[in-house]
């Protein structure tokens, strides 16, 4: 298993899709990598990468890339991407926090948050990719009135979110509680599936979403 590992952080490195800290990127993706004027749609803590691939495949008008700090997972994404000519979608191994390093503001018009880790200890609170330290991450790439995705399994997350939004004042534009029991998410919100979520769904656990917009302004919080 460990050379496995270390064999698919070697090969990630040279894949022509994916990039480690592509600082050099920054407000050149359209052009140096895309070469099209095609929306950047963003998969944070992506994983394994088969949500981005799905997606990419789903909007060919759009352009895709997955992010996160293991590169190891996403060499699966990559490589079905490469397997298969997909061209709109690209990952990158670094961390979140990174963002605003390597996309220039505005230059992102969309983002997924799916399945991230939900930290249900409260002293961990910080490191929930829906706390408001994260969201003002995004709001310096995301262009005005981007949209905002976020896919989870997890109640206390899902329960968490919804609370904080409504401190702030973010109204959603879509909130389903159970994706799968009801037609009232989109359809691709339905039938683009992760690894997770079909593990998840198989122990009977719901799966939950939410389509939003971040404030022109974002409060200061005790949370943040």
């Amino acid at each position: 298993m460990a050379k496995d590992k270390i064999r698919r952080f070697a090969e990630f490195k040279t894949f022509p899709n994916c990039f480690e800290y592509p600082f050099h990127l920054k407000g050149k993706w359209h052009k140096e990598y895309f070469k099209n004027d095609h929306p950047i749609v963003l998969e944070l803590a992506c994983g394994k990468g088969e949500y981005t691939v799905a997606l990419a495949e789903a909007f060919p008008d759009k352009n895709f890339i997955g992010i996160d700090i293991k590169s190891n997972r996403m060499w699966v994404g990559a490589r079905m991407a490469q397997e298969k000519g997909i061209k709109n979608a690209g990952f990158i191994r670094m961390i979140i926090e990174k963002l605003a390093e390597h996309f220039e503001k505005n230059e992102v018009s969309e983002i997924w948050i799916t399945f991230p880790d939900p930290f249900p200890k409260d002293r961990h609170e910080k490191h929930r990719l829906t706390h408001p330290r994260f969201l003002k991450i995004y709001k310096e790439v995301i262009q005005d009135k981007g949209i905002m995705n976020f896919k989870t399994d997890d109640d206390g997350l899902f329960n968490y979110t919804e609370e904080l939004f409504a401190e702030i004042g973010i109204e959603p534009i879509q909130l389903v509680r159970d994706v799968h029991g009801t037609e009232e998410a989109d359809e691709y919100v339905r039938n683009i599936t992760t690894h997770y979520e079909k593990l998840f769904r198989g122990r009977g656990r719901t799966i939950k979403f939410m389509k939003f917009h971040l404030p022109a302004q974002l409060p200061e919080l005790s949370k943040a």
